[in-house]
This record gives C-alpha cells, sequence and structure tokens, in this order.
C-alpha cells in the first residue's frame, strides 16, 4: 500500500464556515454510549490499582528504587510489543483483541486481590502480575483507541475525544480518591478487589460493542507493513510534533509517582495522598468540560505549545512547594493544562490518519506516550533517589520548557495550526 503523501509544514487546510456547536454530539450516539460506561469502569479499575500498588509498595519499602521498578515493568512492554500490537488492531475485529486483552487484565487484578486478602502482596508479587498486565493492556490500547471513530461520526470525532478526556481525568479523581478512603478505612486487599469487580464491568459492557472490521483486504506481515505506522508518523509533521511534544514533556515532567514521598514529609497520610492524586484529574475534568461546551481553538497549535509551556512552570512550582493547598493548585494546573495537550494530539492522531492504518499509528502513539509515562516515573524516582525528589521534580520542569521551545522552533506548522475540525485524513490511494 503506497503511504501517504507528506504534509508538508506550509499546508494547513483552509477554515470552513462554523457550524453550530453541540458540545453533547457525541452521546447521541448510541454506540458510543456504551463506549463511554466501559471505559468508565476500566479507568476507575486501573486507577484503583495505580494507585492502592504505589501506595502498597512505598509503604512495605520506603524505597524509590522498588517505585522506579513500577514505571519499568509496566514501560518495558511497550517499547517492546506497541508496533505488533498496531498490527493485530488492524489485523484483526477491534472489540474482539479488546475483550480477549480484557480478560487478562481481569484475571491480572483478581489475582493481585487474593494475594492482598492472604497477606502476601510483596513486590515480588506484583511485579509479574504488572508485567502480565502491561502486555494485555499493549495489545489494549491500540485496538481501543481505533475503534473510537467507529462509534460516531467523524464530525463528532472530536467531541468524542473531548468527553473520553473528560470521562478519563473525571474518573481520575473519584478512583484515586476512591482508594484511599478504601485504604485509610479498611485495606489494600478491599481496594484491589473492587478494582477487579469494575474492570470486569467494563468487558461486559464491551460485549456489547459493534465489532468493526477494518474495511480492507488483511496485509501480509511484513517488516514493511509493522513499520509503517512509524513512517506514516514521520512523514505527517502535525502528528509527530504533537507526540514530540507530549513525549518529552510526560518523560521530563512526570511527578505523579512521587506523591506518595510528598506525602510522607507533608505528614499528611494516605488521606493527603489520595487528595493530591486527585488534583491533576479534577484540572483537566475543569478544562475538558470548558473545552467541550465552548467554541473549537481556532489556534489550536499555539494552544497546545502553550499548555505544555504551563505545565513544565506548574511542575516547577509544585517541586518548590512545602504547602499541601499549593501543591494541590499546581497539580490542578498541570491537569488543566495537559487536558488541553491530550485533546489536541487525540483529535491530529485520529483524523489524520485512515481507518485502515490506526492501529498502528496508535501503537506509535502509545510507544510515545504511553511508554513516556512509565518511563518519566523510572526517570523521576531515580533520580530522585540521587539528588532527591524536589530537585528531580524542579529539572523535569525546566526540561518541559525547553523541549517547548525546541519543538516551536523545529515545527512552524504546529505554531500555525489553526481549528482541528480543519483537518482530514490522509488519503489511502
Amino acid at each position: 500500500m503506497p503511504l501517504p503523501a507528506e504534509q508538508t509544514e506550509e499546508h494547513i487546510p483552509p477554515a470552513p464556515a462554523q457550524a453550530v456547536h453541540d458540545p453533547y454530539a457525541a452521546f447521541r450516539s448510541p454506540a458510543y454510549r456504551v463506549f463511554a460506561m466501559s471505559f468508565v469502569l476500566a479507568v476507575v479499575g486501573q486507577q484503583m490499582i495505580s494507585a492502592t500498588i504505589q501506595w502498597q509498595i512505598y509503604e512495605a519499602t520506603g524505597n524509590l528504587i522498588y517505585m522506579a521498578m513500577i514505571g519499568l515493568v509496566q514501560a518495558l512492554p511497550i517499547l517492546a510489543l506497541a508496533l505488533p500490537a498496531g498490527q493485530v488492531a488492524d489485523m484483526f475485529p477491534r472489540r474482539r483483541v479488546m475483550l480477549v486483552t480484557q480478560s487478562v487484565v481481569v484475571l491480572g487484578s483478581t489475582a493481585l486481590a487474593i494475594c492482598a486478602l492472604a497477606g502476601v502482596l510483596t513486590p515480588y508479587v506484583i511485579y509479574p502480575i504488572l508485567l502480565a498486565d502491561s502486555i494485555a493492556l499493549t495489545f489494549h490500547r491500540p485496538a481501543r483507541a481505533s475503534l473510537l471513530p467507529a462509534m460516531v461520526p467523524m464530525r463528532d470525532l472530536a467531541s468524542a475525544i473531548t468527553w473520553n478526556s473528560t470521562l478519563f481525568e473525571t474518573f481520575g479523581v473519584i478512583a484515586p480518591a476512591l482508594a484511599g478512603f478504601i485504604i485509610a478505612w479498611s485495606s489494600p486487599a478491599i481496594a484491589l478487589l473492587v478494582a477487579a469487580l469494575c474492570l470486569a464491568g467494563a468487558m461486559l459492557l464491551t460485549t456489547r460493542l459493534p465489532d468493526h472490521r477494518v474495511a480492507q483486504k488483511r496485509e501480509p506481515v511484513t517488516m514493511q507493513t509493522l513499520l509503517a505506522g512509524i513512517r506514516f508518523v514521520f512523514r505527517t509533521r502535525l502528528i509527530l510534533a504533537a507526540m514530540s511534544l507530549d513525549l518529552f514533556a510526560v518523560l521530563l515532567g512526570g511527578a505523579t509517582i512521587l506523591l506518595p514521598v510528598f506525602a510522607k514529609e507533608m505528614g499528611i497520610g494516605a488521606w493527603g495522598y489520595g487528595l493530591l492524586r486527585a488534583a491533576t484529574p479534577l484540572g483537566a475534568i475543569i478544562m475538558a468540560l470548558l473545552i467541550a461546551h465552548l467554541p473549537p481553538m481556532k489556534r489550536a497549535g499555539r494552544a497546545m505549545l502553550l499548555a505544555v509551556a504551563g505545565f513544565g512552570a506548574a511542575t516547577i512550582v509544585f517541586g518548590l512547594s512545602k504547602n499541601i493547598w499549593l501543591s494541590f493548585a499546581m497539580l490542578m494546573l498541570l491537569g488543566m493544562f495537559d487536558n488541553i495537550s491530550v485533546v489536541v494530539r487525540h483529535t491530529l492522531v485520529q483524523t489524520l490518519t485512515p481507518d485502515s492504518m490506526r492501529g498502528r499509528v496508535n501503537a506509535v502513539n502509545q510507544i510515545f506516550i504511553g511508554s513516556s509515562n512509565e518511563l518519566g516515573a523510572v526517570e523521576s524516582a531515580t533520580v530522585a533517589y540521587f539528588v532527591g525528589a524536589v530537585r528531580s521534580v524542579v529539572i523535569g520542569g525546566v526540561g518541559t520548557i525547553l523541549v517547548v521551545i525546541a519543538v516551536a522552533t523545529m515545527f512552524p506548522s504546529m505554531r500555525r495550526l489553526g481549528a482541528l475540525r480543519d483537518q482530514k485524513p490522509e488519503s489511502e490511494t
């Protein structure tokens, strides 16, 4: 299959006449409503597991290297398997791929809960289960992301992406807070059991989704088809710029893995930890609701660049803060700025990519973003081990601002990017 023509720096599509803005357009689709409910339960389950495991390991060891190992275990499958996972999403019915991978995740979360109830939930038990979970999620994410455009008309895709982000952040607030509440009043085992039940519910809802198949002849599995997503990303400058911004910002600016450390130093315990964990998603909810209800961004590229720069600045202030409420405010700003970046990047990836390549391009997106989340946790925890948590976070914030300057200089098309709704998929012919 010939690759799409390169999108040059000079080409920015002209803006059509503005349509009436419907903030709830995605929810007009019954398929999207089921997709969203399944997504919500999956987010709650995964976020509760993440919060509980981080707290459990730090409580058990007090060692930041053990914390760094969480990110490493979750990042390695993404780096090793993301490209084959994208090929699978483009070769097989995407709902079927989701169901197989969700079954593995449900089994893993159930195993964590059982081990916690039995009192044997040590790091050496947690890491293998997290590894299996991460392998499954590596195959799950490209299939889920590639299925989303089939849930709504293309004109409503930006609405669906915005609401997905809103739902993710909304229940990203609820899930860590719920985990902290359950840990404080009961035990990590009960928190993990609730998470397992949520993930099982997500899998049941997935069975009600349409079984979307890519409308093309199945391509043979070769190195050329395996790497097609990477070539597409590097030929499509706007996608490359957006992914690069998020990659380095998350890699350098990730402070979430260190929240147990800051919570301990402030003396705020499990309740305070849950509060700080909830701050970033809470900020993202506010911004996502604003994006959903306000008219579409007219200068999306400039908005993304400024948002990532703001992310870096808020990270620096958070690292220096000794006050829980200032820290909470900075984490909220992190969520608000990050949400702008997420909406712009996901919309560009979905709208500029042909359906036949969405699995592979979303797999590349997973390598850029998914691995950077986990490797960012490794980086932050490792640097904190040697120079302290405060210096680690401040260094990451400064690095994020430098990345924005570099991307703005290297990709003029990102500075000039207008409304997201004006972007069109590349031709598949």
